[in-house]
């Protein structure tokens, strides 16, 4: 009898200290989100649970997380537009953006309204600063905006890598 219940006791702690280092690890490697709203639609949808790796470096393209030093003191879940030192222009009529004079293929955008925001363009994305935009350019508060504008590139948590709900699990890609 007590041979079983030492295997038993056994048994638990080591599903205990597995529970904890993948806890750990997740924790070190991942943050997870709850998306709130709707500026990221269709690739998102308010409600969706993602996880950002906080060890991949982002880049043009990706949906990314930040901290919440913004006016709305939120974290943002936008695309990376640009990086410092590029020039951002968006024709408003067609929705079309530019980088550095070269138009954007953006496959994710359901349409082309994009409103106009209060930020004058074209713009040079600052140095230590990326440009960012939401999906629903129609519904966003993003770098357009002076409450966000170009936002400091050091507070990136990560890109985003997965949606872990609703089921299926989804890899979210850069449409590059």
């Amino acid at each position: 009898m007590r041979r079983h219940a030492k295997g038993c006791l056994t048994a638990i702690l080591k599903f205990f200290l597995l529970c904890t280092v993948i806890v750990v690890l997740f924790n070190v490697t991942f943050r997870i989100i709850f998306v709130d709203g709707e500026s990221m639609l269709p690739t998102l949808q308010s409600g969706d649970w993602i996880a950002a790796c906080r060890l991949a470096e982002p880049k043009q393209g990706d949906i990314i997380i930040t901290n919440t030093d913004n006016a709305y003191h939120a974290r943002l879940i936008k695309r990376l537009i640009a990086v410092a030192g590029d020039t951002v222009d968006i024709d408003f009529d067609t929705g079309v953006v530019t980088v550095n004079g070269e138009a954007l293929k953006e496959p994710y955008l359901q349409d082309g309204k994009c409103v106009r925001g209060t930020v004058d363009f074209p713009l040079t994305v600052p140095e230590g600063k990326v440009f960012l935009l939401g999906d629903n350019r129609a519904n966003s508060v993003d770098s357009r905006y002076e409450e966000i504008g170009c936002v400091d590139a050091d507070s990136i948590i990560g890109p985003v890598v997965l949606r872990l709900l609703p089921m299926p699990f989804t890899i979210i890609t850069n449409p590059d």
